[in-house]
């Protein structure tokens, strides 16, 4: 992994950049699963700051096969590029992903009753939705004290032959959130709890524990929308 950043970034970022991303793969840009994949960055702006710095606005432009060979983007993420000039080059010097931008409200799922939505690459339109529960169980006790919803979303190609990561969203009250902060109760095995999407002023939305833990078939892309950000809330 390493290597590969290494050669294929060299020409392009500053040596300061490059290191951050050799150390920490995951913070580098680039095709994370079989579709969509970025094609190209579309510049819409550039800003100059000083004599040997500029501020670049653009889009990553992510495809599939039908865009390959009609045109058109299956979704886009705005990014904000430092471009320096370092040793007479012009390198990139910080990359900043804002998160996915969809034209299509379908791959958008919305929830009136708990008050949140979430919008997802166009590979997913079509997607389902499946309902579930989590479990509060006191520690050394067997009978749940703390039940609640997940609603998980999934992929339209997930078939039981071959499933796919799912998008599972734990939902608790806020009181039941605070409890099981305070360690009043525990859910699964794992050795750490449920992590915070966002809130709203009655709701606490978490992804649940090693929700990857097999490593499924779209585990990167379910990674790389949930580090976009795609949860909004509202109050209700």
């Amino acid at each position: 992994m390493a290597k590969s950043i290494q050669d294929n970034y060299n020409s392009y970022v500053s040596p300061r950049l490059l290191e951050v991303w050799v150390n920490e793969p995951q913070k580098a840009p680039g095709r994370y699963t079989s579709s969509p994949w970025p094609d190209r960055i579309e510049v819409t702006s550039a800003k100059k700051i000083t004599d040997g710095f500029y501020e670049v606005q653009g889009e990553i432009i992510e495809i599939t096969s039908v865009e390959k060979t009609n045109g058109g983007a299956a979704a886009k993420q705005p990014v904000t590029l430092a471009v320096r000039k370092i040793d007479n080059s012009w390198l990139i010097d910080d990359v900043k992903v804002k998160g996915y931008q969809f034209g299509n409200t379908e791959t958008a799922y919305l929830n009136t009753e708990y008050g949140f939505s979430i919008t997802l690459p166009e590979s997913w339109k079509g997607y389902k939705v499946v309902n579930s529960k989590w479990e509060g169980l006191p520690i050394g006790g067997s009978k749940p004290v703390e039940t609640g919803k997940i609603i998980s979303i999934r992929h339209p190609k997930w078939t039981e032959q071959k499933p796919r990561q799912d998008i599972p969203i734990m939902i608790f009250t806020t009181g039941q959130w605070d409890s099981l902060q305070k360690e009043n109760f525990h859910i699964g095995a794992a050795p750490m709890g449920p992590s915070e999407l966002a809130h709203n002023n009655s709701y606490v939305f978490a992804l649940t524990a090693r929700y990857n833990y097999a490593f499924p078939t779209g585990f990167e892309e379910v990674e790389k929308i949930l580090a976009a950000e795609p949860l909004k809330t509202f109050d209700i």
